[in-house]
């Protein structure tokens, strides 16, 4: 698609994600073992062949550059292609970015130098699989100046999003940012109708409304003040969104065969991970033998800066004088440089170059880089942040009073430590 021109918005604090964006923004969190968060959007841009790219950073926003120079370096300026770390700049004045819409106003020299025909607004922080040649292709037959993803949440959160109101041809009748209380859908009061942070615009729609007006913010600002004079459609992203990927699989025989996904189930996940239990959850909907956003498709790759560790390797010894040490790690992810030694991990997701050493236990949590879990160590449910040497016997997840004396604990009882919290020599 050479006529979309795609904005990432990647400046986000995530205040709600502490102790996690202590030390980086919200788009440069881990995810799945190998990846960042802003590694979702751009690989759903490569598979929509979308090829021209900007990425506005703001916040803390050294280890997301580092990510993105050392594994999206992918473009040929030669074809036209691009993907470009656009630094606040303070064009317009002595503010930083105000709002999403504000980043791009201060910004709109790159747009109009491109001249596309669409530009396509994105979030780099949410966990989801879109074709948005199929996001293109609604927009235009509705005729849209704008369309907006939407998808169906429950009504009990659904405060957490902007919330639409559609008519029968799902235009956008009404649209509130984050309401107290979110109007549900009239055929089911139990759900509303929230937006993915994701919108097309006609280019001359966008630079039109940014030009004459002060607005900070599409979801809060633009998009309310935009019903009654333009086209702004939603786009049913659980009814209109199907990738049909393969998996691969091996039968008795040993043959490798193709089996195809079914498409309602990963094509048409989307999660924001905007506190620590949605991170938590968003990572344990990868493991299991049918999960919920598979990592393993053929036709849709989540691709990344891939690092340069040897295979994960899984330790077994059998002593007579101390008995078996078995590694083992099941409907988990391990990745490369990891060694479990003699170690059990169940329902986890480990990050490269991580130690679980003999008799520890490891179950339902998230272990980011250059973690070592001493021996007899026991976690459940836990985020361990990189840098941390975690001493021998050491509980956390079996007794949530002890955990809060130290530790961030959520109402769910997902317990996070602390990038180096248990290690005094913590890398920058």
């Amino acid at each position: 698609m050479r006529d979309v021109l795609t904005v990432i918005m990647a400046g986000g604090r995530g205040q709600r994600l502490m102790p996690l964006t202590r030390d980086r923004s919200k788009p440069a969190v881990p995810f799945g073992g190998i990846y960042r968060l802003i590694d979702i959007p751009l690989s759903n841009c490569i598979n929509s062949q979308l090829y021209k790219i900007l990425v506005f950073p703001q916040y803390k926003s050294q280890s997301l550059v580092d990510h993105l120079e050392e594994g999206w370096n992918i473009f040929s300026s030669g074809l036209g292609h691009y993907l470009r770390i656009v630094a606040p700049q303070q064009r317009l004045g002595e503010d930083w970015y105000r709002g999403t819409a504000d980043s791009v106003r201060q910004n709109l020299f790159l747009v109009e130098r491109e001249s596309p025909r669409h530009v396509l607004i994105l979030s780099g922080d949410h966990v989801y699989k879109m074709d948005y040649t199929l996001f293109r292709e609604y927009h235009e037959e509705k005729n849209a100046d704008v369309t907006v993803g939407l998808l169906e949440v429950d009504r009990a959160h659904a405060s957490e999003f902007g919330i639409a109101d559609v008519d029968n041809e799902f235009r956008i009748r009404s649209f509130q940012e984050k309401p107290r209380d979110p109007r549900p859908l009239p055929d089911d009061p139990e759900r509303s109708l929230a937006s993915m942070g994701i919108y097309l615009f006609r280019t001359e729609v966008l630079l039109e409304v940014l030009r004459k007006t002060d607005y900070e913010d599409f979801g809060k600002d633009i998009i309310p003040r935009m019903l009654e004079e333009l086209n702004v459609f939603a786009y049913p992203y659980r009814r209109c969104n199907r990738i049909r990927d393969y998996v691969t699989l091996a039968d008795p025989n040993g043959v490798r065969r193709s089996k195809l996904e079914d498409p309602t189930r990963d094509s048409t996940y989307w999660r924001d991970v905007g506190n620590l239990d949605a991170y938590w959850n968003a990572n344990m909907d990868l493991t299991g033998v049918n999960p919920f956003f598979n990592l393993y498709g053929n036709l849709w790759p989540i691709r990344t800066y891939q690092r340069q560790y040897p295979p994960a390797k899984f330790v077994f010894e059998q002593r007579s004088d101390k008995g078996e040490r078995v590694g083992t790690a099941v409907d988990s992810i391990i990745p490369h440089g990891c060694i479990i030694s003699g170690g059990y991990v169940r329902s986890s997701v480990l990050s490269y170059n991580v130690v679980v050493r003999s008799y520890a236990e490891v179950d339902e949590s998230v272990i980011m880089d250059d973690v070592e879990v001493g021996r007899h160590c026991r976690i459940k449910k836990a985020i361990i942040d990189k840098d941390n040497v975690i001493p021998p016997r050491t509980e956390i997840g079996m007794s949530p009073q002890e955990d809060r004396k130290r530790f961030p604990v959520t109402a769910r009882g997902i317990v996070t430590v602390p990038r180096g919290y248990f290690s005094q020599d913590c890398k920058a």
